[in-house]
């Protein structure tokens, strides 16, 4: 494990494909297009798009997109300059292997294959599609706090053989305190030799002190967004997570002045406001429940008048992840029922 001082952190960011969630994946050409590039002027090395679900992922039960796929990657990629890369998300399921390859077709350099925490075999075979593409292949276990240090960096070991040349770990739920960051990205670390991932949620405040204790861990690929622009209470904060890492020694070869006013530009251009820590997202993290869930909880409570922090503490006793959202309106049934 390397947590000396001036290493070097890749910071992967994720605005505009997690920053869809809040606004129900509606973002517009101009948007991508103004985002992407003020991005890319301050030296992001990587700058994710897509539907917030990941590539094949608008649907009617999940949310459809303003755009198609190809639309955002190809304006994205235009307005990328420099050396920034432009990287894709998919969840097996929700995008196949035609996806990746119109990915590939449309420029994306960095393809992240997502699961479940302890169902890495899923991504064998889209993993090997990325790397037949000749494009680098990254690998993400979600709703991670659902595992142990052990299965995690077992699962991590797995894709590590099925080619990804990047892999880590997702808070999907913004569960962690620092210290459970650190086992896991400790045992992690010590299982694979690739680098290793971790993408933070903020619904507990805890994200950048979650990323920095999983920097200090041995984490090399850090993700954020601008304005912590994401689902619920929202993600890492991009522009607080690189000055932090500055300011520890870490370099990111961003500049952060310009990184600031990429930022403002997320501010006035992408979202309605920054994501809050609420009543709603902070018993969301407590009780490990995936904090794109808040709309259609609050929708689904306030017909019913069933009290939301309730559905939140039965979803998270249930283990429910994402694509299961329709148990929410069956929790919430399950409670008026026994009111």
């Amino acid at each position: 494990m390397d947590s000396s001082h001036n290493s070097q952190v890749t910071v992967h960011d994720a605005t505009l494909r997690d920053g869809q969630h809040p606004v129900q994946h509606q973002l517009d050409v101009p948007q991508l297009r103004a985002y992407a590039g003020a991005a890319s002027a301050a030296g992001v090395p990587v700058v994710e798009v897509g539907h917030g679900n990941g590539l094949g992922a608008s649907s009617r039960q999940i949310g459809y997109a303003r755009l198609d796929d190809a639309t955002m990657l190809e304006t994205v990629r235009e307005a990328l300059t420099g050396t920034s890369r432009m990287g894709v998300f998919m969840v097996p399921g929700w995008g196949t292997g035609a996806d990746i390859s119109q990915a590939a077709d449309c420029g994306a350099d960095v393809v992240r294959i997502a699961a479940h925490c302890t169902e890495a075999t899923v991504m064998r075979r889209h993993l090997g599609v990325v790397r037949e593409l000749g494009l680098e292949a990254q690998a993400v276990l979600l709703m991670s706090h659902m595992a142990s240090a052990e299965r995690l960096a077992e699962e991590c070991g797995r894709a590590a053989e099925y080619g990804a040349q990047a892999i880590g770990i997702m808070d999907s739920a913004g569960h962690y305190l620092p210290s459970d960051v650190t086992e896991r990205i400790r045992a992690i670390v010590a299982a694979v030799d690739v680098p290793v991932i971790f993408h933070g949620h903020n619904n507990l405040s805890m994200a950048v002190a979650n990323s920095i204790a999983a920097v200090e861990a041995g984490a090399r690929v850090i993700d954020a967004c601008a304005r912590g622009f994401g689902a619920g209470a929202g993600n890492t904060s991009l522009e607080a997570l690189v000055a932090v890492l500055h300011r520890s020694g870490h370099e990111t070869g961003i500049d952060l002045p310009a990184l600031l006013r990429a930022a403002d530009i997320a501010h006035d251009r992408l979202m309605a406001g920054p994501p809050v820590i609420d009543s709603v997202t902070l018993a969301s993290g407590l009780a490990g429940v995936f904090s794109g869930f808040k709309p259609r909880v609050l929708k689904a409570s306030r017909a019913a008048g069933v009290d939301p922090l309730e559905v939140f503490a039965e979803l998270g006793r249930r283990q429910v992840v994402a694509g299961q959202e329709d148990l929410i309106d069956e929790v919430v049934r399950s409670l008026k029922a026994a009111s």
